[in-house]
Formats: structure tokens, C-alpha cells, sequence
């Protein structure tokens, strides 16, 4: 086993990818440093971070020397690398099915969730600020393909066609997680595992943001999930470090069904 004492989390928001690895951590009991960077002020585009991660995407997690990137990929090391209760399936078919949703999450589920958030919340959270600020912020971004991400959700931009592409696989990801979770309790297994937990950072405010696809009446399995996860005290500590009004979404799951 490693030392989890010299483990720090670059993070934003425990949301989509960086909670993914932050309550994987808190699942496994490891300690770590949160290291909390404001995406909505280009936190990770700063010289102090790109020391850390050159291409400036988040999270980035450090353990001792080691530099490790990608969220999925980071909770899978912490699973393995750290003591604690077992988060990927020992049963072979059981852990092919959670690196399936896990993939399906990150590939097919997460750019849609993504594009709508940001038009919805991230473009017009920072897109009121000096415009000659915000364009010097954008082209300090390593990858050009977040730069033209970033500057089409501050002014908007994304087409009518991809929103609706979007809302298309939002709808049909809805459609098979609540016929999944009519089968078994959790989504890869008879036991709460990393697929949960990257799935639960995607869909936790699915009926705020979503209420005409998912809610008590149309997706019961789904919302008896959701609270599951958000009832665990590891989901708690780990949404207790947001600061901003997304992680506030999460508190929709305290309303139980009438």
C-alpha cells in the first residue's frame, strides 16, 4: 500500500470530473489536500497550475512525485492504490460492466451534460466580464480545442443542431440508466462501485436540469439511486466542499417522492 499522506486534489467543483476522483477519495477514506481551483476565473490556465498539469485541464491529482491526470482514470488508481472498501467489482463480468458505464459516462453522456451546462451556466457566468480580460484568459489555454469550447460557450455559439444532438443523447442515456437500475440496485453490480460514483457526478441534478425527463414518476429507479448515493456520508463531506450555486443543485435529492 502507498502513503495517502502526501496526496493533493486539483479541483473545481465536486461535479462531473473533478468530483469523480473527490468522492472516490472520500469513499476510500484517504486523506488528501483539496487544492480548489476556480474554473470560472481560469484557475487551471495559470501559471501555478500548468507547473502541475501543462495541458491545464482539471482534476489533476499528485501523490508524492507522481502526476496523475484524467478523472476516470485517477479513480481507479486511487482504488487500487489505497486501503479501504473495494470500489471496482472482483468479478470479472461485474468490473466489464462498470468500465462500460464508466466509459459510456465519459464518452457518449458527459460532452452532452457538458455543452448544456456550459451554455447554460458557464457562459453566462463569466461572459459579463471585460471583454479584452476574458479573451487574454481564453489564449492562455494549452489545447486548442478548449479554446474554441471556451469562447463558444461564453458567446453562446453552440448550433441549434448541437444542443438538440445533445438533449437526443441526454435523453437516451435517461432512458437506459432508469431500464438498468430496474434490474439490479446499482448500476454494474449488487455492490456501490466507481461506475455509481462517475455516474452519480453526471446525474445528480438530473431532475432540476432535466425535470421533463427525469423525476419520481418517470424515472423511479433513477432518483431511488440518486438518494442512495447523496445519502452516503462520503457524498455529504465530499459536496460539502463546493462553493459555487452547481454543487448547490444536489440538495434536490432531499425531496422524497410524494
Amino acid at each position: 500500500m502507498t502513503d495517502p499522506a502526501s496526496v493533493t486534489l486539483y479541483h473545481w467543483e465536486p461535479n462531473a470530473n473533478s468530483g469523480k476522483p473527490m468522492l472516490t477519495l472520500f469513499e476510500k477514506g484517504v486523506p488528501f489536500n483539496s487544492h480548489y481551483l476556480d474554473l470560472l476565473a481560469f484557475d487551471q490556465h495559470k501559471p501555478d497550475y500548468l507547473a502541475v498539469n501543462p495541458l491545464g485541464t482539471i482534476p489533476a491529482m499528485t501523490h508524492g512525485d507522481l502526476v496523475l491526470t484524467e478523472s476516470t482514470a485517477i479513480m481507479e488508481y486511487v482504488d487500487e492504490a489505497f486501503p479501504g472498501p473495494r470500489l471496482m467489482p472482483e468479478n470479472p463480468v461485474d468490473a466489464w460492466r462498470a468500465r462500460w458505464w464508466m466509459k459510456f459516462m465519459d464518452q457518449w453522456l458527459a460532452p452532452s451534460f457538458s455543452m448544456i451546462g456550459w451554455s447554460v451556466f458557464v457562459g453566462p457566468s463569466v461572459r459579463q466580464r471585460d471583454p479584452a480580460e476574458l479573451d487574454a484568459a481564453i489564449e492562455r489555454i494549452p489545447m486548442p480545442e478548449r479554446r474554441v469550447a471556451w469562447r463558444k460557450a461564453i458567446s453562446g455559439a453552440f448550433s441549434p443542431e448541437e444542443m438538440a444532438e445533445s438533449q437526443r443523447r441526454v435523453a437516451l442515456g435517461i432512458g437506459l440508466l432508469e431500464q438498468t437500475l430496474g434490474t439490479r440496485e446499482w448500476l454494474a453490480s449488487d455492490a456501490y462501485s466507481l461506475a455509481d460514483i462517475n455516474g452519480f457526478n453526471l446525474a445528480y441534478a438530473l431532475p432540476l436540469a432535466q425535470p421533463h425527463l427525469s423525476n419520481d414518476t418517470l424515472t423511479p429507479n433513477i432518483l431511488r439511486w440518486l438518494r442512495a448515493i447523496y445519502a452516503r456520508p462520503a457524498t455529504k463531506a465530499c459536496w460539502a466542499l463546493g462553493r459555487t450555486d452547481m454543487a448547490r443543485r444536489v440538495t434536490i435529492l432531499e425531496s422524497e417522492p410524494a
